[in-house]
């Protein structure tokens, strides 16, 4: 059997999957290479009597991301590590030293129905809320609730027992308990919330944006470590960032983590349009909730997108 006929239609998942692991687009695609090579150094040994190719990959894939979890601190959201601050006017220093969670571009995944099937288990909170437990936990909660191996095919991949795989799985479905959007339930016409608050902010409508949000949402920006609650910060905010960066803006819609975004674009002295920021939103019934704002040139670099806009409107800020 040839490896890379059997192996590879399983690359893009194992990426998903160690990008839960992990928290970083980057560290799993790169841990999904360093699986697979070391599955094809051992693929004269594989017995397809004992495990699927399928699940003898995760195996090799959850061992790679255990051992690189290893003494290695939790990517968090600003959210995270503190309290929300109470001035919007607060200096915006980034804070490069902190290993950010990072977001998932959509576009990555297989196909439009692995999307669907994937949603709640990519959303930001969610995965946020895994890095917050032990990395044997977090493989076995993913393994199991996420992916649906049978506990005695996770015992296999783990090299433990049937028993610890349950107790383990028991623990880490309370670590989670109430701290992560694992189902939100969406309103219809999630598109008309997003084109709502697209219109608003390439007018500078701040009552419109203030409108869309419900009292307590959140808006965190990392690699910024702060993070503020609530409708009337939320407003002094935008109302700081108008003053500070102008108010020519491009909002492009796309999506990430199964969770609506939009890419905005600044307008510079050139006349162009600047790459500025990915903002990824949780929608519900009664509004837009948290909107998680990322100014970071790796994430930009994993989502692919076009530094610049022309002044002409382009229908698309992807390449």
């Amino acid at each position: 059997m040839d490896f890379a006929t059997h192996a590879e239609p399983f690359r893009r998942e194992l990426v998903v999957h160690c990008y839960r692991m992990l928290g970083s687009v980057h560290e799993a695609e790169d841990l999904v290479q360093e699986a697979l090579l070391k599955a094809w150094r051992a693929w004269e040994r594989y017995d397809a009597s004992r495990a699927s190719v399928r699940t003898w990959l995760y195996k090799i894939a959850t061992n790679a991301c255990l051992s690189a979890l290893e003494g290695r601190a939790r990517r968090p959201l600003p959210a995270g590590l503190g309290g929300p601050s109470d001035d919007p006017g607060s200096p915006l220093v980034p804070d490069f030293e902190v290993p950010w969670l990072q977001p998932f571009p959509d576009a990555r995944l297989d196909d439009p129905a692995a999307r669907v099937v994937r949603r709640g288990s990519l959303r930001l909170a969610l995965v946020a809320a895994m890095q917050l437990l032990p990395p044997k936990q977090r493989a076995v909660l993913i393994l199991r609730d996420v992916l649906e191996f049978s506990a005695a095919e996770v015992a296999s991949q783990l090299d433990t027992s049937v028993a610890s795989v349950n107790s383990a799985l028991q623990r880490a479905r309370a670590g989670i308990s109430g701290t992560a959007e694992s189902s939100v339930s969406e309103p219809g016409d999630v598109s008309a919330v997003i084109d709502r608050y697209i219109r608003s902010f390439e007018a500078a409508d701040i009552d419109g944006l203030v409108a869309l949000l419900t009292d307590d949402a959140v808006l965190e920006m990392p690699p910024v470590p702060l993070w503020y609650s609530g409708k009337a910060d939320y407003g002094r905010f935008m109302a700081r960032l108008y003053d500070m960066r102008g108010t020519g803006w491009r909002m492009v819609p796309t999506s990430a983590n199964g969770q609506p975004a939009t890419i905005a674009y600044c307008l510079g002295e050139d006349g162009r349009y600047h790459l500025h920021t990915l903002q990824i939103f949780t929608v519900t019934p009664a509004g837009i909730t948290h909107n998680v704002v990322f100014q970071d040139p790796e994430v930009f670099r994993a989502f692919r997108f076009r530094p610049t806009l022309p002044a002409v409107r382009s229908p698309s800020g992807g390449e």
